[in-house]
């Protein structure tokens, strides 16, 4: 069954020495939540095209968009650099990996909304909470 992104957010857990952090972001896009494996090349001289086998997923850095929100974006640049938990909420679904992160300001025009985004470099693999 298909479902929409209404209502997906994006919430960070984790602490700051004793100090608690939840910082939930209403965002307005997110990346893809998995990544391909690179391809490990095992073609022998005899073969007539080339064999490969799937190696580590590469994951890269995760770009979370959201509406630039002062209170939000001085959260988010006060748990920069620490390790957290992130998750996506899609309503019924959850999917939570750990990972630290980097805020900022996105560059904008005229007649445009200010963004920011959350970059998230992923420091687990990505699972879909019971």
């Amino acid at each position: 069954m298909a479902i929409s992104t209404q209502g997906t957010i994006l919430n960070i857990t984790g602490t700051k020495g004793e100090t608690p952090i939840n910082i939930d972001v209403a965002i307005k896009s997110f990346p893809d939540l998995g990544a391909a494996p690179a391809a490990i090349e095992v073609t022998c001289l005899s073969d007539d095209s080339q064999k490969f086998i799937p190696g580590i997923k590469g994951m890269a850095a995760m770009e979370f968009v959201a509406n630039y929100d002062a209170s939000v974006f001085e959260q988010l640049v006060g748990a920069e650099g620490l390790d957290l938990t992130y998750k996506v909420n899609f309503g019924e679904t959850e999917y939570s990996f750990s990972g630290k992160h980097n805020a900022l300001i996105v560059g904008a025009g005229l007649n445009a909304a200010v963004d920011m985004k959350v970059v998230v470099l992923p420091g687990s693999k990505i699972t879909k909470v019971a």
